[in-house]
């Protein structure tokens, strides 16, 4: 949240109000910048060192099996990664109505991907690995995709979320039933869906304050030596604990534990997934960095990436032995992210925002001038409100 090379009460300033959701969710796209409106480098920076990580943990995938250490680092990383994500989705979804720019905007950044790389994913799959009997189907998301499925629900949601009182109780309330019902099934990865939607609501519900908490010099030290106990005590829960539970993809009867484990797993890893979270957030830079452009790509990033670690695994190229020793496992790390950036990066994006950016105007009625002018009025007073 602050820049690590500057001293207490150095380059202090407060974060700018929320922007809308069209211009900075984590995850999806981001256009240019608006004339007056400059972007946060730190949730810019946040992105990109999250999906750097998200990519990372794919690529260890299939190589952490050999490796105690490696699988405690990687349970580490599942722990907050996507939290991270989920978090600052949330925080810059407060300002989402049903007003129709924002649902055309919710539509063309979110579903209509969705629908794309649903379907080229499983393409892929059946003519790079040769497995003709690959199917595709919208209502099972395949890979990765099931983020993009789960922040068009969670994003549709916000009106209500925004509305009841207590809206974090029963957000955990709803996860915890998730996970005593095996019969949920995989329909739209509702379980995913139902399970991170506390880290979603907690993000509608934090203040620009909230994340300076985490600015000061106190807690960036502290961070280093949490991060440090986290992967010790990931290496000793590497034979102890099913890592399939940082993927909240399933109850707790599909993980073979009592019911009730499910409920207090829900708490247990809230806890210590925004320990992790909070420790992430003090150590990201402030500052405009070399990679802070790159956090305005980072869904293509999240999208693409997946068709490199899927074919370099359909290859086999991760199956030579020497990769699954200290030095392979480094320099596949080194390569997914490296990886990762590049998907990042503006000609990436200039290729393929027809399909992760499509404008699509063609497809939707024109807004009357009248409510095109209110909205603009909103938008340019809420930027002027200091926080």
């Amino acid at each position: 949240m602050f820049d690590a090379a500057s001293s207490p009460g150095q380059n202090r300033r407060s974060l700018p109000p929320a922007q809308s959701p069209r211009d900075a969710v984590p995850d999806a796209r981001t256009p240019q910048a608006r004339p007056g409106k400059q972007r946060d480098a730190f949730f810019d920076n946040a992105k990109y060192l999250a999906i750097v990580l998200v990519a990372v943990g794919h690529a260890w995938e299939p190589l952490k099996g050999d490796s105690r250490v490696l699988q405690g680092a990687y349970m580490v990383v599942y722990a907050f990664h996507m939290p991270a994500f989920i978090i600052i989705s949330g925080f810059f979804s407060r300002s989402f109505d049903m007003r129709p720019d924002r649902l055309k905007r919710l539509l063309t950044g979110v579903a209509l991907p969705y629908i794309v790389f649903e379907t080229a994913y499983p393409l892929f799959k059946r003519y790079v690995d040769h497995s003709p009997d690959q199917e595709i189907s919208l209502l099972d998301p395949w890979y990765l995709t099931w983020f993009l499925c789960a922040l068009f629900i969670w994003r549709l949601t916000t009106p209500i979320w925004k509305a009841i009182r207590l809206p974090l109780p029963v957000a955990f309330a709803i996860a915890m039933l998730a996970t005593v019902s095996p019969s949920i099934g995989d329909d739209l990865d509702l379980q995913r869906v139902l399970q991170f939607l506390p880290y979603f609501v907690l993000g509608l519900c934090m203040k620009p304050e909230h994340f300076q908490l985490v600015r000061r010099r106190s807690v960036r030290i502290a961070a280093v030596p949490v991060f440090a106990a986290a992967l010790a005590f990931g290496w000793w829960a590497v034979p102890r604990m099913n890592a399939a539970w940082f993927y909240h993809r399933d109850s707790a009867q599909e993980l073979g534990m009592p019911w009730w484990y499910g409920p207090l797993m829900v708490l247990a890893m809230f806890g210590c997934s925004l320990l992790l979270t909070a420790c992430f957030f003090a150590l990201v830079p402030r500052r405009k960095t070399w990679f802070t452009a790159l956090g305005a790509g980072t869904l293509y990033g999240y999208l693409l990436h997946g068709f490199v670690v899927k074919f370099a695994d359909y290859q086999g190229w991760l199956d030579h032995g020497w990769l699954h020793r200290p030095v392979g496992e480094v320099l596949v790390s080194v390569l997914a992210g490296g990886a990762v950036t590049l998907l990042c990066t503006r000609p990436v994006q200039r290729v393929f925002r027809c399909v992760v950016e499509p404008r699509m105007d063609w497809a939707f009625r024109a807004e009357p001038v009248s409510a095109t002018r209110e909205g603009g009025a909103r938008e340019r007073g809420r930027d002027k409100v200091p926080v």
